[in-house]
């Protein structure tokens, strides 16, 4: 389609295109291209070894090394799908909103689920984020970005910034790189 309506080939992300970064990934193929996309972007912004947090259907950790390479990734349940098999299995549990908690002790259900889904969540990338750190460097930087993450972030000690449009800088960067 686009070859016939925009007079050029579309490219797409995966393998054989160049990204300018090394795969270290047993099955390149079974990255997403999203995952890979947002590292080439995290790396080429910071320059160094560097974490991408991804908060959509599922989060998404991708570490990168200082030399630039892809390292591999962790991929836990997204905070919309924790709610969802909350909300399912529990009868009086009701369906939430993900803002930010009143408190951190609450005193309704609904501000209960919110805190322990949002302070539960940012305790678990502080947890990866350190342990990433103590195997890549101290110097690590972490990037946060995706649906979620301005709901999540705020509670979370070890991001250093966040991008709602990482992805898409990611893709432009690729997109220079083979045209």
């Amino acid at each position: 389609m686009a070859e016939r309506y925009l007079g050029h080939e579309m490219l797409t992300v995966g393998p054989g295109l160049r990204t300018g970064m090394a795969i270290r990934y047993d099955n390149p193929r079974e990255i997403g291209p999203d995952r890979l996309v947002n590292a080439v972007a995290a790396y080429t912004r910071l320059g160094g070894p560097c974490v991408v947090v991804d908060f959509g259907t599922a989060i998404t950790y991708d570490p990168v090394s200082a030399s630039g390479e892809y390292l591999g990734g962790i991929i836990t349940p997204g905070v919309e799908i924790s709610l969802e098999a909350l909300t399912e299995r529990a009868a009086a549990l009701p369906r939430i909103d993900v803002t930010a908690p009143r408190a951190l002790i609450g005193k309704t259900t609904v501000d209960a689920i919110r805190s322990g889904i949002v302070y539960g969540t940012a305790g678990q990338v502080d947890a990866i984020v350190t342990r990433l750190r103590a195997e890549l460097g101290a110097n690590t930087r972490t990037i946060a970005t995706g649906g979620l993450s301005g709901a999540i972030v705020p509670f979370c000690e070890t991001i250093d910034e966040s991008d709602d449009l990482l992805t898409l800088d990611g893709l432009r960067l690729i997109y220079e790189r083979n045209v």
